[in-house]
């Protein structure tokens, strides 16, 4: 018989909500950056370094904040995480060096870093073994609507001006720190007698399992590396390569001229879309995520990952497509490749929280941005400023997508071959 799920607490619904707001900062300014780079006149090999150090920092950092988390408390972290975001965010609206912009999105990455492990270890911590699937379910909802409207939103304002962009997303901001200080209560867990050292030693124990690591580095190279990709490229191959016009017919065929002159600016007397408003999964995942988590919360975690990249490679070649012929067949390329992040990257956060004990939860999660900080910092060096930046001088950016449906398909049978030779790792119970 089934266990009754446990219902969700306050804290899990405030640190849902300022979820929302940090995404909706984060991705709004992520989204619409290649775009903004590429308006100030520089190349797409200097695009991917900063891209690489900016991913790298914003999920290295969180193997030492989610340390410090479960150490000093979430809420304090949240705070400077907060002050940290604000002057950051501000001194990119004036800044227009290749250094000084680069300087500013590595502080952006680093206040992102210190906030990432925080709000999924609260999750962690608040939920059981009843509700813990739809509980990330839940989270990877949040993360997605704010993922959705602040490309929407802020790439609105930045059809008007990128300072009014910004702007936006310095307010987000500021909301979170109200909201963190006057409503989020610390969540109860054993962290009493810990030292910070320990911690660490912990972590290193964590990191000295062959196992474990050889996992991480594994997600790192063959999950996250194109996962972010598609984030790094695909604006700047819609705004840039698609043919923005036709695709603005299709979308007020469909959702009528209001919403299409919303997705779009005026270009030379046409409209044409806007890059970054069509090319982020947020709009699949706020409808289909909560219906995902409760079809694949029956099924093990590895066979539901590995469809998930499979749906995903599915989506890589429709980008691919729609680079050849009708450029609409990039809709339906963004929807596949939602529907497998769907799968995926909630799951596989789940995964790893779920090898740890409670008081632990910021710890591995920590660790586990350690794969999302490879794959990230590959991605801008490997696909933007390599294979990217190559198909770009040679006119066929389409060809960028097939790499990654390969890479994905690699993947696959590395984490087939892994899983079949080491095994499948052993959940702890709440």
């Amino acid at each position: 018989m089934a266990k009754k799920r446990t219902p969700f607490s306050k804290v899990f619904w405030v640190a849902n909500i300022i979820e929302v707001l940090e995404r909706f900062a984060y991705y709004g300014i992520y989204m619409g950056f290649s775009i903004y780079f590429t308006t100030l006149g520089f190349k797409t090999e200097q695009l991917g370094v900063i891209q690489a150090f900016f991913l790298l920092i914003s999920y290295t950092i969180p193997v030492f904040s989610g340390t410090f988390a479960d150490k000093y408390g979430f809420k304090k972290i949240l705070i400077i995480s907060y002050l940290a975001y604000l002057p950051s965010i501000v001194l990119l609206i004036v800044t227009k060096t290749f250094s000084g912009i680069a300087l500013t999105m590595l502080s952006i990455g680093l206040a992102a870093g210190i906030f990432k492990p925080l709000i999924s270890g609260t999750v962690r911590v608040v939920t059981d073994s009843t509700n813990r699937t739809l509980g990330f379910g839940i989270f990877y909802a949040m993360v997605n609507i704010g993922a959705s409207f602040g490309p929407l939103i802020l790439g609105r304002l930045r059809a008007i001006s990128w300072e009014y962009a910004y702007i936006a997303a310095a307010i987000a901001i500021a909301v979170m720190l109200g909201i963190t200080i006057f409503f989020y209560k610390e969540p109860p867990r054993d962290i009493q007698g810990e030292t910070l050292r320990k911690k660490f030693r912990d972590m290193g124990i964590a990191l000295s399992d062959l196992k474990f690591t050889s996992f991480l580095i594994i997600l790192g190279v063959f999950f996250w590396t194109p996962f972010w990709a598609f984030f790094n490229l695909c604006p700047k191959y819609v705004e840039l390569t698609l043919d923005g016009a036709k695709l603005y017919d299709d979308i007020r065929g469909v959702l009528g001229t209001w919403a299409a002159n919303f997705l779009s600016q005026d270009v030379d007397g046409r409209r044409e879309v806007l890059g970054e408003t069509i090319s982020h999964t947020g709009w699949v995942i706020m409808i289909f995520q909560v219906f995902i988590s409760f079809i694949f919360e029956r099924f093990k975690t590895i066979p539901s990952f590995v469809f998930g990249l499979i749906v995903a490679a599915c989506g890589f070649l429709m980008i691919w497509m729609a680079g050849l012929s009708n450029p609409a067949w990039v809709f339906l390329g963004i929807f596949l490749f939602a529907i497998g992040e769907m799968i995926t990257s909630p799951r596989i956060q789940e995964y790893i929280t779920w090898l740890a004990p409670k008081e632990k939860a910021g710890l591995y999660m920590g660790s586990n941005f350690l794969a999302v900080g490879i794959g990230g910092f590959l991605s801008g060096v490997v696909y933007t400023s390599g294979f990217y930046s190559h198909f770009e001088r040679i006119g066929h950016t389409e060809y960028i997508w097939l790499v990654m449906a390969g890479h994905v398909v690699l993947g696959i049978a590395v984490i087939l071959l892994f899983t079949y030779l080491a095994g499948h790792f052993k959940e702890q119970e709440s």
